[in-house]
């Protein structure tokens, strides 16, 4: 669940940082999407998770009122850019535990091979149309971040589908 709930912190730091830098959509588009089906998956994480506590409902809590001040860019300018500095950590330490579990049990469990190319993909494609759209170099690494984490899972669901303990080719 926290790999969801930091995605969310992630992409509302970098959409606000491209929205205010002024960046053209086709730099950051898909963010705006991504933020979205972000918080529609944590909300259903949530709903199938009852009951939640009170900890769990601090969260959403703080996250509603901070998001609006800083989608909005009133945060101070040096805060503003510590804060998209730290968004590369985030997203990259969002999918570390997801790739570290996968490595440990040889297993990708449910992922979904498509969606996971189709991540990789966009994430590709993302590199290079900010380099294209002349973007930011802090967004550049960050598309190329993803790209390395994506390719990384992906690899997984590839080499784990393969390689399965316990069943072993039956010969005649």
């Amino acid at each position: 669940m926290l790999a969801f709930e930091l995605d969310v912190v992630g992409y509302t730091i970098a959409l606000s940082y491209c929205l205010h830098k002024g960046l053209p959509f086709s730099a950051y588009g898909e963010l705006a999407f991504l933020l979205l089906q972000s918080i529609i998956l944590v909300a259903v994480i949530y709903y199938y998770s009852q009951p939640v506590g009170t900890k769990t409902w601090i969260k959403p809590l703080i996250y509603c009122a901070l998001a609006p001040t800083i989608l909005a860019g009133k945060v101070d300018p040096f805060l503003f850019e510590a804060l998209y500095a730290c968004q590369h950590a985030i997203f990259f330490f969002a999918r570390v535990p997801q790739i570290w579990k996968n490595f440990r049990n040889k297993s990708t469990g449910q992922l979904s091979f498509l969606t996971t190319l189709m991540n990789f993909g966009g994430s590709v494609a993302r590199v290079f149309t900010s380099i294209q759209v002349k973007a930011p170099t802090s967004i550049v690494l960050g598309s190329l971040r993803a790209t390395l984490t994506n390719a990384t899972i992906l690899g997984q669901i590839i080499i784990y589908s393969k390689w399965q303990p316990g069943k072993e080719k039956k010969t005649k």
